[in-house]
């Protein structure tokens, strides 16, 4: 409770305290309202009375309570921010860029959960919506400040992808999650020049585009991962209005649900009406 009268104004803490007094004072005023006293009686007036201030006294208390609670939910932190815009320019994607539905996965290689996601639900979904043209799946990085080596195994996927091995990398690093500390042998595992993976690697080169991601996610409001963003395909633009955010590794069935739902409610591209000539 310290902390919480810390929070608030002179007024508040008041306010605050006057209404917990009252309830623990509350059981003896009752007792010494009902209970004779051995001195002298009192009469029925004055316990009339004293049922009367004893009323007003739980009103007035009711009434702080009532207060207090309006001041706490005022307080309350704000919701992450809904239909944010992602520039998705340059990050990894697999399907066909005409796809009607975007899947935007925030993701950290070292992340229990994320791998539960790629092991249980990520190969589903490319295979009913990814290789059937019907979804774009983009991943983001969000390395976890807990998560030592999943920053390097970030940068190590993007070095593979200078080498059109991007996927393939993530899927390894995936697959050995306690494991990610050398990556050299993993370049090795999926065909990778190591020469030039090592270097790219030691030079840092892919570490900006690790923060982009990384600023992407705390504008988006994402916090934890997995986390995952749906929204309607723009082929004419890399930048996306999400419309579903969805957190954790969901079953399929669940992500099923809510892609099903909006590539049914998917605008209708406008005819265009060629005049014959």
């Amino acid at each position: 409770m310290i902390g919480l009268y810390r929070a608030f104004k002179n007024s508040d803490r008041f306010k605050l305290n006057h209404s917990l007094n009252l309830l623990l004072a509350l059981p003896f005023i009752i007792l010494l309202s009902t209970s004779p006293l051995q001195a002298q009686q009192p009469s029925t007036e004055d316990l009339q009375k004293e049922i009367r201030a004893l009323g007003q006294s739980v009103k007035d208390m009711q009434k702080d309570l009532q207060e207090i609670k309006a001041l706490l939910l005022s307080r309350a932190p704000a919701g992450p921010p809904q239909n944010v815009v992602l520039d998705l320019s340059n990050s990894p994607a697999q399907g066909a860029a005409t796809a009607k539905l975007t899947l935007v996965e925030f993701s950290d290689y070292q992340c229990p959960f994320c791998g539960r996601h790629v092991r249980e639900t990520a190969g589903q979904i490319e295979k009913e919506y990814i290789t059937t043209g019907k979804l774009r799946h983009v991943f983001l990085n969000l390395p976890l400040e807990m998560h030592r080596f999943a920053f390097k195994a970030a940068e190590a996927a993007n070095c593979a992808g200078e080498q059109g091995r991007y996927w393939e990398m993530h899927d390894r690093l995936f697959e050995n999650q306690t494991k990610l500390d050398p990556l050299t042998p993993h370049a090795e595992a999926v065909g990778l020049d190591v020469a030039k993976f090592e270097e790219c690697l030691n030079s840092g080169r892919e570490a900006a585009a690790i923060r982009r991601d990384m600023a992407a996610a705390q504008q988006a409001g994402v916090s934890g991962t997995p986390t995952f963003f749906l929204a309607y395909t723009d082929p004419k633009s890399s930048k996306i209005k999400t419309v579903r955010r969805l957190t954790g590794a969901l079953p399929f069935t669940t992500l099923k649900a809510e892609i099903d739902k909006l590539i049914a409610e998917a605008p209708v591209a406008p005819t265009v009406r060629v005049e014959q000539k």
